[in-house]
């Protein structure tokens, strides 16, 4: 698909714009701002070519594909919006749902005038990753998602004593308190899902830390961690634990990506989650990142990247 300099409905980011002096930079990436339905969605653009649209997890936004982005621009255009409330879109009071969030990514797209994507999609971003391929399987050509197995994955009482690792997703959950620990003091649960969720700390710099962090002291953007985990983690979690996806197929050709130091989710407990995974889905892969764990963009962008190319290349 062709890019068009200007969609109808996006917005270049004014250079005047005080929201963009405190953007990162990474080489060749441009900023937008894109009006959609009672949204402001920030995205960072680079690259040329069939598009490729990136899905943050939490409490990240765009900037945790700034390792990959130099990776793929020679093959694609990249597009990395800010989900609802994260990164340098705009926070509402609500809206932190399956369907709103799933609703945002649609209307992105038509707003880009993009009809099919490469999709890849991390941790919280992957929940709209998946319904996207669900509910819209036109609109996805492949679907390489990170941190986190199939939504129709069946999860025996066994691998539940795994899941203590994700406390802070209860925790975060509490209306007000949620929002307390993730925008005010020295904001040690964000710190401890970016610090405690890494196989090496040195490949999250201090830098890194902070660009994450520093736009969760804003109290609108705190709030908006605690409604998206009450709202769209922990109710997707307890469908996922019912089996209440068992019934549904998924037609997009998906790799899942899982680091092999992965507290939660490595490789051989993906490995026996998928297995029977040929009654739900018409082509699904795992792909194991060696030395790293969660944040996989952060910690292995090299190897992350020539997977996700390998795999985008390939012809269904």
């Amino acid at each position: 698909m062709e890019r068009s300099e200007r969609p109808t409905g996006a917005h270049p980011v004014p250079d005047a714009d005080p929201e963009t002096q405190a953007l990162p930079d990474v080489d060749g990436v441009t900023h937008r701002f894109v009006a959609l339905p009672g949204l402001r969605m920030h995205v960072a653009e680079a690259g040329s070519g069939e598009p490729v649209l990136l899905l943050h997890g939490s409490p990240q936004h765009w900037w945790a594909w700034h390792g990959v982005i130099p990776h793929l621009v020679g093959h694609y255009r990249v597009i990395c919006p800010d989900l609802r409330g994260s990164g340098w879109t705009d926070a509402p009071p609500g809206g932190y749902t399956r369907d709103q969030m799933l609703a945002d990514v649609v209307a992105l797209l038509d707003t880009l005038g993009l009809g099919r994507v490469r999709l890849a999609s991390h941790d919280m971003g992957a929940i709209t990753g998946y319904v996207l391929c669900r509910d819209h399987p036109e609109r996805v050509e492949r679907h390489v998602v990170m941190g986190v197995p199939p939504p129709f994955v069946k999860v025996r009482a066994r691998l539940l004593p795994r899941f203590r690792h994700l406390w802070h997703q209860e925790v975060l959950a509490i209306p007000g308190v949620g929002a307390a620990l993730v925008g005010r003091g020295r904001q040690r649960v964000p710190r401890h899902m970016l610090d405690d969720f890494v196989a090496d700390p040195a490949a999250l710099s201090p830098a890194d830390m902070d660009i994450f962090l520093a736009r969760l002291r804003e109290p609108d953007r705190a709030r908006a961690q605690s409604a998206m985990y009450r709202h769209l983690v922990l109710p997707e979690a307890v469908c996922i634990l019912r089996g209440r996806y068992g019934g549904t197929r998924l037609r997009t050709p998906t790799m899942v990506m899982v680091g092999t130091e992965d507290q939660v989710f490595p490789p051989a407990v993906v490995r026996a989650l998928l297995r029977g995974g040929g009654a739900h889905a018409d082509h699904v892969e795992l792909a194991a990142v060696k030395g790293a764990a969660h944040y996989l963009a952060t910690e292995a962008p090299e190897q992350v990247a020539d997977l996700m190319l390998r795999f985008f290349a390939e012809v269904a």
